[in-house]
């Protein structure tokens, strides 16, 4: 890990058109479960046979509305969550100059907490909400102090969380920007994701630089393309690489 280290270092310091792009681990430093580890969301049981994936998918938002807000609002909101080390210091690149964009399939918020200004939410976001009648927005808060099914002040309509469940499609203007930070980056950092889910997985197809770089716990398809791979926590790895521009946060 040492020479990959001071390479990576290197290559980092030189430049100022990094992108990262991350999935649900980097988020777990900070307390928040990924989905298809050992211990993640996906390993669980739902209910009344329902899986993990059914209950968050937007059939069983239509039909079993009181469920889905039960289900989504005891294993998706992690109110309490902090940035961490990740979280920080690409807040602290984005700071300096060298990293353009955080593009993100986690729906936390973590990165806007830590700092991070320039976030392209592929799967949307827990803090924004609206009313699927009348359009109205709505904080986390709206969703979580409601009893039951979150309905809107102004006309009554479900209010429901602005992010991408399963048979949703992306937004696919935060998707083409994403493409386009993509393949205009130099480094792409890529981190916590085991580029397993498409379309997000598919980004990396149009990075057209010359340092990809993985941090992801275990292997994935792209490693063997990668210039740099490292295993050790996120955290840990991106504090490392971003210690000497702590003096200027």
């Amino acid at each position: 890990m040492k020479d990959q280290m001071i390479a990576l270092k290197k290559r980092i310091a030189d430049s100022n058109n990094i992108v990262f792009l991350g999935g649900a681990g980097v988020s777990t430093e900070s307390g928040i479960p990924d989905f298809r580890s050992a211990k993640g969301l996906y390993s669980s049981k739902g209910s009344r046979g329902f899986t993990p994936e059914e209950m968050l998918s937007y059939s069983f938002f239509r039909s079993y509305t009181g469920e889905f807000f039960s289900y989504y609002k005891s294993n998706l909101i992690y109110k309490d969550a902090l940035p961490n080390k990740a979280h920080i210091a690409l807040a602290r690149l984005e700071k300096m100059g060298k990293l353009k964009a955080v593009i993100t399939q986690n729906i936390d918020g973590l990165h806007q907490l830590a700092g991070s200004r320039n976030v392209l939410e592929l799967h949307g976001s827990i803090h924004r909400n609206y009313c699927v009648s009348c359009g109205e927005t709505y904080s986390l808060e709206h969703v979580l102090d409601a009893e039951g099914i979150p309905k809107c002040p102004k006309c009554g309509g479900v209010v429901r969380p602005d992010v991408v469940l399963y048979e949703e499609g992306l937004d696919m203007e935060v998707f083409d920007r994403a493409i386009d930070y993509i393949s205009k980056s130099e480094i792409l950092i890529i981190g916590g994701t085991s580029l397993n889910v498409y379309p997000a997985a598919g980004l990396v197809d149009y990075y057209r630089g010359d340092c990809l770089v993985l941090m992801n716990k275990t292997e994935t398809s792209y490693d063997l393309k990668a210039d740099f791979v490292l295993r050790e926590p996120i955290g840990t790895v991106m504090e490392e690489l971003t210690k000497e521009w702590k003096i200027m946060d």
